[in-house]
């Protein structure tokens, strides 16, 4: 498969990258700073490094044509200071409709998960004060999705250490996993990125995920 990732040199999306090209996949890693991945461009066949600016309609659109999926683990300030997880979403979302490409596959927080009780986590009383600026650019990129044509899913990670995949996770949908634990491997989450590209089994859903160790 073609795959196009945004994010591509950041905590996650290296994974992605890493990972997609070891799977057999043909890999486009895109982003402002990924000048370092130039050399790897000329050992590997499969892999492109892709120069650009996600709020760039042009860039994109280049960047996502003829993909076969598109998986974003866009970051940005904690204080929601820049859009690039919202906005950046939203452009992403418009030029793959452009470009008639329907997978998406969005690395978002555990905060725009569900609550039965307050309608998200991030409306509980005790949800962490800090966390709430970037918890509403990750609920603006999942109502982007939810109004989309695509076929796309929302992953609400807890807080996400920079370790490889050991596949010691679990996942559900709508709700942060009942027997998971408040923490998930990068590498877990580029693993379970890679399978759901693949399976669609959480097509135009969000999905809690954590590690069970």
């Amino acid at each position: 498969m073609i795959i196009t990732v945004f994010g591509a040199t950041g905590r996650v999306g290296k994974y992605i990258v890493n990972m997609g090209l070891a799977q057999g996949h043909t890999v486009r890693a895109f982003g402002r700073n990924v000048d370092g991945l130039i050399d790897k461009d000329m050992a590997d066949e499969n892999f492109e490094a892709i120069k650009g600016y996600v709020f760039d309609e042009a860039d994109v659109l280049k960047a996502v044509h003829g993909a076969d999926a598109v998986l974003s683990a866009l970051g940005g300030a904690r204080d929601g200071s820049d859009k690039t997880r919202s906005l950046g979403v939203k452009n992403i979302i418009e030029q793959m409709q452009k470009a008639a490409v329907k997978r998406l596959i969005v690395l978002g927080g555990m905060g725009s998960l569900a609550h039965d009780e307050y309608g998200l986590i991030m409306n509980k009383p005790d949800y962490p004060q800090v966390f709430l600026p970037v918890s509403k650019e990750h609920l603006q990129a999942y109502n982007y999705l939810h109004q989309s044509t695509l076929d796309w899913t929302f992953i609400g990670a807890p807080d996400i250490p920079d370790a490889p995949a050991d596949n010691d996770y679990t996942v559900s949908a709508d709700y942060p996993p009942a027997t998971g634990i408040n923490k998930i491997y990068a590498g877990n989450i580029a693993d379970f990125m890679l399978k759901e590209m693949k399976e669609n089994r959480y097509l135009h859903q969000r999905v809690g995920i954590s590690n069970l160790n």
